[in-house]
């Protein structure tokens, strides 16, 4: 695909970003698309490969390499060099029900597997995905196409991230009528509130899920099936159900001093401000201010660089980063080639803003939190961290990372953001409808399918396979759909 001599004769282009001091003045997104030239020379640095790793999805050494999706990245490549951008949409909607979304947020597992970037530089394939899309948008492609003839069958989804929207948006095209739950006030569930502004423009959710609208899906927001509403109730009005709730149970930290005033999950902070940004501007106030104060967050994953970019936009006086791990090695070890997902140190968009406005990269290694310490109010006023060190666990044979003795030092802080990940769904939607959970609290279905053991149940998205990417939550949500088509009609035509 592209043009045979493509990779040799153009380099690796990719989306400016606007530098860290100017991009923090506010919460829009903050990259300079490709132009179309670009985008087109791009495409024709694909390399035609006997065996496109970009798209393959498989696991190599516990990690994926290319795209979950098995998008068909070397054939809109080309489509895109020879500018044929209406079919480039077509192969990239078979695919992908919502590129959009990720080619704003996915971390491009397809770039790192691209066979020019073995000894060079992949291709940018994020970028011409982001063109693909927004273009079509722009020249009409995109366009609510109702089914033509419906089934009569009803479907309830309950929760609208990515992997409910995508069993949605699947089971809708079939001709089943789907109505979705969102207990949020908005639709979009990890993609409204979970995901920050400027990684995504809520516009951008709300365009999709309004075209979902038109097709013929129901949405149903401010309730919350479990509590507000009944599963018994779905049960009977529906011939299937798919949970999607997400992994929504936040892992704490269990230290002395927990109970302090100003101690918050970096969910409930990063919804918040979302929430007051798309309210008021965040007039309001209805939300947890990081402004002036010396934050510290604890956790070492996007979650946590989000919670990072965030305090800084809000006017925090410093941030500080703990991150359990050592940190990754800025070239890749011998034991890990290519096509392998690199274990490299990232510098993402938050740590950027930090080094440009604080002078020094936020994150501390191999560092937890032993005590909170509070003043004579009950509000945190510091931390007291340990080191860690790696070690094998006599027990399991494991390695663990175990305190090292007399490392304990004493860091300011009076708002304190855990990122330490998610545990898994929460009892009570899982108790609301009887469904069993794994050793990971994850809902518990056959290897390989979403069934749970409760009849006319099915799972996907992070609910099913734990805290995941937004690509592996549209995979998942496409399968799911795939088997209730499949339990509805006894048989299926939808893909995954």
């Amino acid at each position: 695909m592209g043009k045979p001599t493509g990779f040799m004769e153009y380099g690796r282009q990719a989306a400016k970003a606007a530098p860290p001091k100017e991009r923090i003045g506010n919460f829009q997104e903050f990259h300079t698309p490709l132009s179309k030239e670009e985008q087109q020379k791009q495409g024709a640095r694909c390399m035609a490969c006997g065996v496109p790793f970009c798209q393959s999805g498989m696991e190599l050494m516990g990690m994926v390499s290319g795209c979950p999706l098995h998008n068909l990245v070397p054939e809109w490549n080309d489509l895109v060099y020879t500018g044929n951008w209406e079919q480039a949409y077509s192969r990239l909607m078979k695919t992908n029900n919502f590129p959009e979304f990720t080619a704003r947020v996915c971390p491009a597992l397809c770039e790192a597997a691209c066979t020019c970037g073995h000894y060079g530089d992949a291709v940018s394939v994020k970028e011409n995905e982001y063109g693909i899309i927004e273009n079509a948008y722009r020249q009409g492609f995109v366009k609510a196409r109702p089914p033509r003839v419906r089934t009569g069958k009803k479907v309830a989804v309950i929760g609208s991230g990515p992997a409910g929207l995508a069993a949605a948006d699947q089971l809708n095209k079939r001709g089943h009528l789907v109505t979705v739950y969102e207990r949020d006030d908005r639709v979009g569930g990890l993609l409204m509130y979970g995901i920050p502004n400027m990684k995504l423009e809520k516009q951008v959710v709300e365009r999709k899920t309004r075209l979902m609208a038109e097709e013929g899906i129901t949405f149903l927001t401010s309730a919350n099936v479990g509590k507000d509403v009944k599963a018994s109730q779905l049960l009977k009005e529906y011939d299937r159900v798919i949970l999607a709730c997400g992994a929504k149970n936040p892992r704490d930290i269990k230290a002395p001093g927990r109970d302090a005033k100003g101690i918050y999950f970096a969910v409930d902070f990063l919804a918040a401000t979302t929430k007051s940004l798309l309210d008021s501007g965040l007039k309001d106030n209805k939300y947890i201010s990081a402004k002036g104060r010396k934050v510290v967050v604890i956790g070492g994953g996007d979650t946590g660089n989000d919670c990072v970019g965030t305090c800084i936009r809000h006017g925090a006086a410093s941030v500080t980063q703990l991150e359990m791990m050592p940190k990754a090695p800025d070239r890749r070890a011998e034991d890990n080639p290519w096509p392998q997902w690199p274990r490299v140190c990232k510098t993402d968009y938050g740590q950027e803003e930090a080094i440009a406005i604080f002078g020094h990269d936020p994150r501390v290694y191999q560092t937890t939190v032993k005590e909170f310490l509070k003043d004579k109010n009950g509000k945190l006023c510091g931390l007291v961290t340990v080191k860690l060190e790696s070690k094998k666990d006599e027990k399991t044979g494991r390695a663990i990372m175990a305190e090292v003795p007399g490392s304990e030092s004493r860091m300011d802080a009076d708002l304190a953001l855990i990122a330490a990940g998610f545990l898994g769904t929460e009892k009570y939607i899982a108790d609301a409808f009887g469904v069993t959970l794994d050793g990971r609290t994850n809902v518990k279905a056959p290897k390989g399918r979403y069934s749970t053991n409760v009849k006319h149940v099915f799972t996907a998205g992070d609910m099913h396979r734990g805290q995941s990417l937004v690509v592996w939550a549209i995979r998942e949500g496409r399968e799911a759909a795939r088997e209730v088509d499949e339990s509805l009609m006894g048989y299926t035509n939808l893909g995954i």
